[in-house]
């Protein structure tokens, strides 16, 4: 006798998920790939190769990583200020943490490129440059990527059992061994976690990062303005292939990333 699932409902269920997959994930995404074949092998690689496209997409990658490097270093600071301090202030900044996500983003461009100018209130301070320089461009993805980091650590952080951490100081052990030996383990996947949702959502960033950016080819051009520009111009295939560069550069970096989670917490529970 074939035996009953415990919860009820498994088939409708299931069937919404791949239905919801399939129409809104999976479709636009090989439209995109079958879009960018009708150029054929030869015209798609003359076109992601062109040394504009190239050059966007150091751009776009280089402050994306960078940006989520400083993500992850300064979320896990503030979720370790917001769950393990109390403080007066504490509940509004919490609630400021979720600003960027419900800030249009280029009224988010628009305040960062008044800010950080020249003659800008924080800009007119520095003796270089961060508007329109790839500089303003990091500080406008670390504003955006921000509050992934926060809301990743954040949970693991409030749920921890401190009695772990009072066993720890009665053995012997100093603060910095344990952070690294037995806060930071438990951590790491969530704030790897953090640091691909900070990664993936900055290589996607358009309307904060344009206006701050300054669009300057080969030098401030990231890649989502190349596929603005292309499709402005009609050329949606030229448009595609580039999109279908990020897609697939994306998808190997989170997978990597994923692999690297999924071997991290191996090796802890191991040991």
């Amino acid at each position: 006798m074939k035996a009953r699932p415990v919860l009820p409902g498994f088939g409708l269920t299931m069937g919404f998920t791949v239905l919801y997959l399939g129409i809104l994930v999976l479709l636009p995404l090989s439209m995109v790939l079958i879009k960018s074949a009708s150029l054929g092998l030869s015209g798609f690689m003359e076109t992601v190769t062109e040394p504009r496209a190239i050059a966007a997409y150091k751009i776009s990658f280089g402050t994306a990583f960078a940006a989520a490097c400083v993500n992850a270093c300064f979320g896990l600071l503030i979720a370790w200020v917001l769950t393990r301090y109390q403080f007066p202030g504490r509940k509004l900044l919490d609630s400021l943490v979720d600003l960027p996500f419900a800030l249009p983003t280029a009224v988010a461009g628009i305040s960062l490129t008044t800010l950080y100018a020249s003659n800008g209130w924080i800009g007119q301070f520095f003796s270089f440059k961060i508007a329109y320089t790839p500089i303003g461009i990091m500080i406008a993805l670390v504003f955006i990527g921000l509050p992934f980091v926060i809301r990743m650590v954040q949970p693991v952080l409030e749920n921890m059992e401190k009695e772990v951490e009072e066993v720890s100081a009665i053995l012997g052990a100093s603060r910095w061994k344990t952070f690294r030996y037995v806060i930071f383990p438990e951590i790491l996947p969530a704030l790897m976690t953090g640091f691909s949702l900070s990664f993936a959502r900055a290589l996607g960033e358009y309307g904060s990062v344009v206006f701050i950016s300054g669009n300057m080819p080969f030098k401030t051009e990231i890649a989502p303005l190349v596929i603005m520009t292309k499709l402005e111009q009609y050329d949606y295939a030229g448009a595609t292939a580039i999109a279908t560069v990020m897609l697939l550069f994306t998808f190997f970096i989170l997978l990597m990333i994923n692999i690297l989670q999924w071997w991290s917490g191996r090796k802890y529970m191991n040991g």
